[in-house]
């Protein structure tokens, strides 16, 4: 089982093997995590993404899907980029995209796996401006990395110091071992 860990700041400075990018389908940059991960890493992330468009992925990357770059100027051997699902709100629908997120984690990090990556940061996916409530999201990731074919050591990447609260908590209400990074 690989070692989860939790850590409030700013995923662009993880010093780790691959760094998971909460994408748009486009992977031709965006805000939040998009955004910040495309600015830091430089242009080299931005020529491969158009790449990736203009010849695997002409339609974009499919949500809950998973597809690698050079991290660019980053810290990180990998950028992974994954789409997560848009918060569809409360029903039926919100159990068919959950399975997206979980998936979008899943793939993310059997790709690392995949790739050699020992270490990997990921955002919170899809809580930011795709509205998903923070402890689902929070329970969602965190039992999809602990489940996964993953890497040595998972880090959660947290925008804020009440994210991290919430993935801690959420942790310990699945009976995860997380440690806090800070």
């Amino acid at each position: 089982m690989p070692r989860i860990e939790l850590i409030s700041g700013d995923i662009t400075v993880q010093r780790v093997d691959a760094i998971v990018n909460a994408a748009n389908s486009s992977l031709l940059g965006g805000g939040g995590v998009d955004g910040a991960i495309h600015a830091a890493g430089g242009p080299q992330i931005l020529a491969e993404c158009r790449h990736l468009r203009a010849t695997t992925l002409p339609d974009g990357l499919p949500v809950g899907e998973a597809v690698a770059t050079s991290a660019g100027r980053l810290p990180a051997r990998w950028v992974i980029h994954t789409v997560g699902p848009v918060w569809p709100g409360p029903g039926a629908e919100a159990d068919r995209r959950r399975l997206l997120l979980s998936g979008a984690v899943r793939s993310s990090l059997t790709l690392a796996a995949e790739l050699g990556a020992a270490s990997v940061a990921l955002p919170a996916i899809s809580a930011g401006v795709y509205g998903w409530p923070a402890a689902d999201a929070a329970r969602t990731a965190l039992a999809a990395a602990a489940g996964a074919p993953s890497s040595e050591r998972i880090r959660f990447v947290l925008f804020s110091p009440a994210m991290h609260r919430v993935f801690a908590d959420a942790a310990l209400e699945l009976g995860i071992a997380a440690t806090d990074a800070s």
